[in-house]
This record gives C-alpha cells, sequence and structure tokens, in this order.
C-alpha cells in the first residue's frame, strides 16, 4: 500500500504535460479500489471535466459524504481509507460536473451487490472472502419452491408465500418449519434457496421446510404490529400444517427477518408465546429510547415502546435466539444492548457481529452459522 500512496504523490508532483500517461500507465488492468492491508484506496478518473467526487458510502461512524483528493491539474481523485481487514464496504460516488452532483457506481470496479433500490459498488476488505457455500453447487440436489396463496382473516385478503421442500423430502416423514420476513427478498437478493440447496447437501443444516413471506404495506405492517403476528400464528403456519407434514412442538417452527423484519420476529413471539422455538433476528431495528423522544418518526412509535416494555420487564423466552448485527450499522448499539437480555431469558442466545452494513449480502454471510446453531444437521459444523 506504501507503495501506491507513493506513486499517487509522483502523480501529484509530476509534470503537467506527462500527467496524463502516468495516470493511463497507473489505471492500466487496476481493479479499484486498491486493497491491502488494513487500509483502501479509492480512485475515480472518467476523462471528463470534474469539479468534485465524493465517496458516499454506508458506514456508521465515518462521514457519509467524505471528498476525494484531486491530483492537481487533472480530473482524477483518489482516496486513502483505514479499513478493517475483514470488512465489506458498498458505496457510491457522488461526482459533481457543472454544478449539479449525481450518484454513480464506480466505473473501474465491477463488484455489484444489488439491493430493492438498486444496486452499490462493492469493496471487499484483504481478508473478506464470499463464502463458497453461498454459490451454487452442480453436486447439491436442489430443493423444491412453490408459490401458494391462503386467506388472511387477520389481513383481510389472500397473501401469498412461496415454499421450500429439501430435497428428497418423503411422504409421510415431518420437517420443521422456518418462517422468513421479507421472504422474497431474501430469495432474491440473499440467494437463500441456493444456500439452503447447499447447506442441507452437506448435512450442516437438519432438512427444514422453509415459508417464505412478503409484507403489503411492509415498514407499518412489520413495525411491531399484532394484526402480522396473527397472522403468521392464526393463519400463515396452521394453513401450512394444514396441506404438508410440519413437526409439532415449538422447537421444530422458527421464525427469521432482518431489519424491521426482526421487530415483527421478536414482537411475534413476544405477543405468542411459546409458538417458535428458534429465533434469528438480523440487524434487528430494536430502537429505544432511555430518557427523551426517539426522534424517528411516528412509524417507530410502536417500535420503541416495544422495546422500551421489554427492556423494563422482560418476559421468559422459551427459544433459541440467534442475534446478528453489522459493526458498520447504526443499529449497532441497539443490538449490542438486547444481547444481555436475551441471554438472561431465552434458553439459549447467541450474537455474531461482521464489519458489514446494513445490507442483504451481510445478511446472507451469517446464515450458515445462524441455520447450523437453530437447525443443525447431523455433520454439525457450529462448535460452543
Amino acid at each position: 500500500m506504501q507503495r501506491i500512496l507513493e506513486l499517487l504523490a509522483q502523480l501529484e508532483r509530476a509534470r503537467a504535460p506527462d500527467r496524463r500517461a502516468k495516470l493511463e500507465a497507473f489505471t492500466r488492468d487496476v481493479v479499484f479500489p486498491i486493497v491491502e492491508d488494513d487500509h483502501a484506496v479509492f480512485f475515480y478518473w472518467d476523462n471528463e471535466p470534474t469539479e468534485a467526487v465524493f465517496l458516499q458510502h454506508w458506514v456508521f461512524g465515518l462521514p457519509s459524504r467524505i471528498e476525494l483528493r484531486r491530483i492537481p491539474h487533472t480530473d482524477a481523485f483518489w482516496l486513502p481509507l483505514d479499513l478493517p481487514k475483514r470488512a465489506r464496504v458498498e458505496y457510491k460516488f457522488e461526482v459533481v460536473k457543472a454544478a449539479h452532483g449525481r450518484w454513480a457506481h464506480d466505473p473501474r470496479n465491477p463488484r455489484r451487490a444489488i439491493d430493492p433500490f438498486g444496486s452499490n459498488s462493492v469493496c471487499p476488505a484483504s481478508s473478506y472472502e464470499e463464502p463458497e457455500w453461498v454459490r451454487a453447487d452442480p453436486l447439491s440436489r436442489p430443493g423444491d419452491l412453490v408459490e401458494h396463496t391462503i386467506m388472511s382473516r387477520h389481513w383481510g385478503d389472500l397473501r401469498k408465500y412461496k415454499l421450500y421442500t429439501p430435497y428428497g423430502a418423503r411422504a409421510g416423514k415431518k420437517y420443521p418449519l422456518l418462517v422468513v420476513h421479507d421472504g422474497d427478498d431474501f430469495l432474491h437478493f440473499a440467494g437463500m434457496k441456493v444456500l439452503l440447496d447447499n447447506l442441507i447437501h452437506r448435512h450442516e443444516v437438519a432438512p427444514i421446510m422453509v415459508a417464505f413471506t412478503s409484507g403489503v404495506k411492509r415498514n407499518w405492517e412489520y413495525a411491531a404490529n399484532p394484526q402480522q403476528a396473527d397472522f403468521l400464528v392464526h393463519d400463515l403456519v396452521p394453513g401450512i400444517r394444514s396441506k404438508h407434514p410440519i413437526l409439532a412442538g415449538p422447537e421444530f417452527l422458527g421464525l427469521m427477518g432482518a431489519s424491521f423484519g426482526g421487530v415483527s420476529s421478536l414482537y411475534t413471539a413476544l405477543r405468542h408465546p411459546g409458538t417458535f422455538g428458534r429465533l434469528l433476528l438480523q440487524s434487528g431495528s430494536f430502537a429505544f429510547t432511555d430518557i427523551g423522544e426517539h426522534e424517528r418518526g411516528p412509524m417507530w412509535d410502536p417500535i420503541v415502546k416495544m422495546v422500551n416494555d421489554f427492556r423494563a420487564a422482560p418476559p421468559k423466552i422459551d427459544a433459541h435466539v440467534y442475534q446478528s448485527c453489522g459493526t458498520f450499522e447504526s443499529l449497532i448499539y441497539y443490538n449490542r444492548s438486547l444481547f444481555p437480555v436475551f441471554q438472561g431469558v431465552a434458553t439459549r442466545a447467541r450474537f455474531t457481529e461482521a464489519p458489514d452494513g446494513h445490507n442483504w449480502i451481510n445478511w446472507r454471510d451469517r446464515m450458515r452459522e445462524a441455520l447450523t446453531w437453530l437447525f443443525p444437521g447431523p455433520l454439525w459444523m457450529y462448535y460452543e
């Protein structure tokens, strides 16, 4: 990395006529950002007149908008940034031309992460590796994924869900069931069917059925809403049980979600104690107040009330609770604060942090540890 920084410093000192040739030589066959040890260098140059470039990222604790440094008398810009070795950062550039700023992908970085709002450029740090179990394995035998509809008494409409059945499921044999909030997004943005196929094929996760359900007015439905909790417990799960071989007992019934989906999962477990014996809470939006107002807007009012009440008088939770959060998230404080509460009231509790943000790849990357802990297969790859 020192060599790269010296090269950039040399570019800044180079004679004006030489700079373009030196820039072309420097950028030839290089994928940016340049990452080494615990440092990264971001770079922008598109050969057009550019007034300024800013790094827009999702790392809580750093300024969200950091200006890149111009190489004098050029339209090239660079920025060195400290980055933990296992980190993963999603970002965009804000490029200012003709006094107008626009957000753009890094044109010199082919790595992308998609989400419901589009996509971001990705900077993996020097020790980050994409888990090999998230990629389709030709040896893994795929399970079935079939869409169903169910009439919901609590929402008063038809609700769709997709049911995953593991490969080789035998007629008459019963299986555990995991219910997933934001199911369509977990399938599309986190590749959850592929990782289920892989982990079950490897016997790391028990053969399970998985119901992927998605909200209609998602944020409102998931914000500690009793209708959503009652829909899951009184409509969805009984409807699945009536048609599919699901094991009886809360230890065979799981519920999971990320962000507001984590809120809805915890709220459902508190509203209907003894129903779900496995909870997977990822980056839960568990906002609370110790004093004063939360200042997050009225949509958060029921969430803050739920978490405040839970912290003030936590009831016993007869469930294994797996909780994860990214250290780059603004929600990390809330999640860290709740874990000791879960330790005190849950049957078992585990909390994992990762140097990543509030995004689908962070949630995907934690899935092996979570599922092997909650639904361990014959080859249990999780060790206490």
